[in-house]
């Protein structure tokens, strides 16, 4: 998988916040790394019901369920019990069957990129088998959200910097 593509397809980041809790540490008090993945998944169902819609209304109403086809995590800075992070979600593609989402999550207090990574989702149905989006989908996925992203009043700077 390449690393996260810088275009934003939608225009927009959205912004779940959430606490590092401690049961979501190691040993030596740092962020385990397979928790970042279920943080991205937080932001990417945030992502949606900024628009409008659930991963329930998805299966149960439509058949369609976005499975995850590929992941990829960079870890750039270690988190921290009870750090408040945002999570930033986006879509970077969007395909007939398929979408990818771009991640990035950043330390609230001084705006450093924790993490970065995408998703690539396959539309299916029950089966498994690959369809399309169902009508409607991917027009909300694109379009500006309903809802204000959930981020404590401010908008977090991205650190800036080397790579």
């Amino acid at each position: 998988m390449t690393s996260p593509a810088p275009a934003d397809v939608s225009g927009v980041w959205h912004e779940t916040m959430l606490r590092v809790r401690y049961s979501e540490t190691d040993k030596m008090g740092i962020v385990y790394y397979a928790n970042y993945l279920v943080w991205f998944e937080i932001g990417r169902t945030d992502y949606c019901r900024a628009r409008g819609f659930s991963y329930r209304d998805m299966e149960e109403s439509d058949d369609a369920f976005l499975v995850v086809a590929e992941a990829y995590c960079r870890y750039k800075a270690p988190a921290y019990y009870d750090d408040e992070l945002v999570v930033r979600t986006h879509i970077t593609e969007l395909r007939r069957r398929s979408l990818r989402f771009g991640y990035e999550i950043v330390r609230a207090s001084n705006g450093q990129v924790v993490s970065e990574g995408e998703t690539g989702h396959v539309v299916t149905d029950a089966t498994g088998r690959v369809r399309s989006f169902p009508e409607g989908y991917a027009q909300r996925l694109v379009a500006p959200p309903l809802t204000k992203s959930h981020s404590p009043g401010e908008v977090v700077p991205r650190e800036t910097g080397p790579e």
